[in-house]
């Protein structure tokens, strides 16, 4: 089991929770990082730790198979997270995802498998994993799950056709999809991404 990272309010003291994904070999400091960047005061955080600092091995669109069985081990580890905070009583609007590069591919992933009504979902770079989209894929309604994805319009990694798709995909499942492009071909987070976000999600 990965190890999981625990940061911000108490589980127990909190009515909102927040799984933090980060990216290819990067760290759960890195994404917790985003804490004096975003709206999160009165979250409880979770990071879960990739194991070797990568959620899967080629890029979120290469073939399927080649992601075996790293991507089907790491749609487990954040169930697993999610999974236990439904034991401890939380519903799935009290939980929020929010991921970077990597991790935003995999947040908005897990959440499109799992579609429910979530507090939100953040994604800085990220688009719906497989070389292929496949939308038998994705099951259940967002019932309006407020869901952001910034990104550069020509980032290096993740290509602008993809996320206008999986927004289309995701938008189809019942969410409420904002998308920000920039201009510019950093892979990066944006203060202009993180201004949305605080002003409209993280309120």
């Amino acid at each position: 089991m990965a190890e999981i990272i625990r940061s911000g309010k108490p589980l127990d003291e909190s009515s909102k929770v927040a799984i933090m994904i980060h990216g290819r070999g990067a760290n759960t400091s890195s994404i917790l990082g985003l804490k004096q960047y975003l709206n999160l005061d009165e979250f409880a955080l979770l990071a879960p730790q990739a194991p070797g600092g990568t959620w899967y091995p080629y890029s979120f669109i290469a073939p399927d198979s080649n992601n075996e069985p790293a991507f089907s081990n790491s749609i487990e580890i954040i169930n697993k997270v999610v999974q236990d905070l439904f034991e401890k009583g939380l519903r799935s609007d009290q939980i929020y995802f929010i991921g970077f590069s990597q991790g935003a591919c995999l947040s908005l992933e897990y959440a499109s498998q799992n579609a429910k009504k979530y507090g939100g979902v953040i994604a800085f770079t990220g688009g719906l994993i497989g070389e292929k989209l496949n939308p038998a894929k994705y099951k259940g309604d967002f019932l309006g799950t407020p869901v952001f994805i910034g990104s550069s319009l020509k980032d290096m990694h993740v290509p602008l056709s993809r996320i206008e798709a999986s927004a289309e995909l995701i938008k189809n499942l019942g969410a409420e999809v904002k998308t920000l492009f920039f201009a510019d071909t950093q892979h990066t987070i944006r203060q202009e991404e993180i201004d949305w976000v605080n002003k409209n999600m993280l309120k």
